[in-house]
């Protein structure tokens, strides 16, 4: 069961994790004050977020139970990422900026296919980038 959640006015991660906002695909699973949801952002299908049901700005506030689960279930998250989509490698990264204040963390886990680092003839950080120049939100459906 999740812990209760105190959702921070106007922090998308916070809205998301309460149903303000609506969350295609749902959350997919709960682990220890962490959540896994399918992202909302540019960075393609099969991409996820890991993120504390806590509002956490840095990685430094996390209590231990947070710190001791977070590896564990990054590994987790990576692993079915890899098996479901078999891509070239996954990223695994933290964002936690919007509008250049920090902002509720969450790590991005991305499958990278081949055919996507083609496409915008990039990889990387400047793959994520190019994605979010174009974009392109994946369709709810």
């Amino acid at each position: 069961m999740m812990a209760v959640v105190e959702p921070v006015a106007g922090c998308l991660a916070c809205d998301l994790l309460v149903g303000v906002r609506p969350l295609p695909g749902g959350r997919l699973a709960e682990a220890s004050g962490w959540v896994v949801e399918h992202s909302v952002g540019l960075l393609g299908l099969g991409t996820l977020v890991v993120k504390p049901v806590r509002h956490v700005v840095h990685v430094a506030e996390l209590n231990g139970v947070e710190s001791e689960a977070l590896g564990p279930l990054l590994r987790r998250v990576a692993a079915a990422v890899t098996e479901v989509v078999q891509p070239e490698q996954v990223y695994v990264c933290l964002w936690s900026h919007a509008d250049a204040v920090p902002g509720h963390v969450h790590f991005v886990v991305q499958p990278v296919v081949k055919a996507v680092m083609t496409q915008f003839d990039a990889f990387g950080p400047a793959l994520q980038m190019a994605m979010f120049r174009e974009g392109a939100v994946p369709d709810e459906n």
